[in-house]
């Protein structure tokens, strides 16, 4: 019997309207149905990212944003085609780095990038070996 057919990550921003422009804008996020309260703020949207999907919500007195928190102990790992070209893709959209892109031993070339809202993200592309 499989239990879990799945796992969505849900980030939850103090913005949500500009987190979902960011990503649109440095990753290339697609957006589904957005929901959101009386205010205007997000309480779910979906985000399609490659392959992936990803939930994003605003913070409320549940549910609490990086920036609220003083950071997160979550990193999103994106597989990519060309960690140079996301890393210039997330730069360009407003994140900054916390470790360059760069070649592994471990055979990976990868670099790690902080979003305007508190979260996390490795790029990672396969080495090829000679």
């Amino acid at each position: 019997m499989e239990l879990v057919t799945e796992v969505i990550p849900r980030l939850v921003v103090a913005d949500g309207a500009g987190a979902v422009a960011f990503y649109q804008r440095a990753l290339g996020a697609a957006e589904g149905k957005r929901y959101t309260d009386d205010d205007g703020r997000i309480v779910h949207t979906e985000l399609t990212i490659g392959s992936s999907r990803l939930h994003l919500k605003d913070e409320d007195g549940g549910d609490r944003a990086p920036t609220s928190l003083g950071g997160t102990p979550v990193i999103m790992h994106l597989g990519v085609t060309d960690a140079d070209a996301a890393a210039k893709s997330l730069l360009e959209a407003g994140a900054t780095t916390v470790f360059p892109v760069a070649d592994h031993g471990y055979g990976m070339k990868d670099g790690r990038f902080a979003d305007p809202y508190g979260h996390l993200w490795i790029v990672s592309e396969p080495l090829v070996e000679a």
